[in-house]
């Protein structure tokens, strides 16, 4: 299995995702669809720079109208009257000082002679729909359309949640810029182009301190930053600096691609990478990190949490409840079993799997539903688990066409070793056609593998 595993312990934005993309490997002749385009008339230029002695690659994005109106962008972030920072990454491009590189020379032929200001903010106010019109004309290949439009719909429902809007009303700042535009669309076609497997990360880094919008002094991270998190798989930490250091372009990006992940996976490496930004944070080197490699076959490692108590006085009512209630609070998983308590009372014993940065919340949550007076933790662990898919099957019944989900199990190199159709599809089917319930759930799962 071919991996993309990045290292966020100095968060990540959106040129830096493309830095470090590039410099493992990935062609810089895919980012052509964007500078091929008419869409946006802007190009990418790379540098070779060192951060804290590891040698990066940087990324800038220019526009090739020397009046800044970067051909159909129309316009620049000064009619703004401020950086919106929750609209985007301007107040952390700024943090990383991207797309600031001056004298940058280019890899590949991306540059076409003209005069270049920096795209860094300029454009319009768009809507969430402009800016998906925007990347629907630029002939994209469909897989990468799909995942570039599925980050700015990410993006878009952060923002439509901090300011209390729908999707359509929201209106992007600095995120419908050029370049963000450029980094977004450009990630998507070098990730497309190096084919991984599977992408994950380790705990993103926000930085500390304070940054300023428009709308006041916020701390970090920001508020689109969180919003992109609690829809993420992967955790967030503080530090290691008082600097802004993740972006709402780099979060989204990785929201959508990244598993996450405690520690960096066991790989054979192939490339290593490193995406630049542009402060120097001395003694950190202010990079991202991806590595490329061979996680392997076999089934997946995930790291773990297992919580657990004993309960001697609760009601069917409150254990039936439980389900429900710890997957609400971050549960993987949640087993109840009967136990003899002291003094030989019948009990229960209720264990519960859920990831390391859950466990407080799902601990705090089996104490409030039971009355329990201590959660054990048995510390972070792991399992092996197998990569799960669903698909969707139509069997033919009296004549009659009906859909069944079936689970299908996988191993890290893709091969199903499992398939199983989901149980309330086929008790509805049943029901509805008088048909055995171990009838159907066989049709369904024969109609999958043939």
């Amino acid at each position: 299995m071919n991996y993309l595993a990045f290292d966020g312990r100095m968060g990540a934005s959106g040129d830096m995702i493309l830095g470090a993309l590039l410099d493992a490997g990935a062609d810089p002749d895919a980012l052509e669809p964007i500078t091929d385009s008419d869409v946006l008339t802007l190009e990418y230029r790379l540098e070779e720079t060192v951060k804290a002695g590891i040698s990066g690659t940087s990324v800038d994005v220019v526009l090739e109208d020397a009046s800044g109106d970067g051909g159909s962008s129309g316009g620049s972030s000064e009619d703004d009257g401020g950086h919106e920072h929750d609209h985007g990454d301007q107040s952390h491009e700024h943090a990383q000082d991207d797309h600031s590189h001056g004298g940058d020379h280019d890899h590949g032929d991306h540059s076409h002679g003209h005069d270049h200001v920096h795209a860094e903010g300029h454009g319009p106010h768009r809507s969430y729909r402009e800016v998906c019109d925007i990347v629907e004309e630029m002939a994209l290949p469909t897989a990468v359309e799909r995942d570039a439009l599925e980050i700015f719909e990410l993006l878009g429902e952060a923002e439509a949640s901090v300011h209390g809007e729908s999707l359509e009303e929201i209106h992007f700042h600095e995120v419908g810029a050029d370049d963000a535009i450029a980094d977004i669309v450009g990630a998507a076609l070098l990730i497309d182009d190096l084919e991984p497997d599977r992408i994950v990360t380790t705990s993103l880094a926000t930085g500390g301190g304070t940054v300023s919008m428009s709308h006041g002094e916020y701390p970090v991270p920001t508020p689109a930053v969180v919003e992109i998190a609690a829809r993420a798989d992967w955790t967030l930490q503080g530090g290691p600096v008082e600097r802004e250091l993740l972006t709402p372009t780099g979060a989204a990006i990785l929201g959508h691609y990244a598993d996450g992940v405690e520690t960096l996976p066991a790989l054979e490496v192939s490339a290593v990478g490193y995406g630049a930004g542009g402060y120097d944070l001395e003694p950190h080197p202010n990079v991202l990190r991806v590595l490329v490699g061979d996680g392997g076959g076999g089934l997946r490692k995930e790291d773990i949490a297992v919580l657990e108590t004993n309960l001697d006085d609760a009601t069917p009512e409150v254990l039936g409840g439980l389900q429900e209630t710890l997957t609400d609070a971050g549960a993987r998983d949640v087993s109840i079993l009967p136990a003899t308590m002291k003094k030989s009372r019948p009990g229960h014993l209720v264990k519960v799997i859920c990831r390391p940065a859950d466990r407080e919340r799902v601990a705090r949550a089996l104490a409030e539903e039971t009355g329990t007076l201590g959660v054990r933790d048995a510390g972070v662990t792991h399992r092996w688990v197998a990569t799960r898919e669903f698909e969707t099957v139509r069997l033919e019944i009296d004549g009659e066409e009906y859909e069944v989900t079936v689970k299908v199990a996988s191993d890290a190199d893709g091969e199903v070793y499992d398939v199983s159709a989901e149980f309330d599809d086929v008790q509805s089917v049943a029901l509805e056609t008088g048909t055995p319930v171990r009838e159907v759930r066989r049709q369904a799962e024969q109609q999958y593998v043939g």
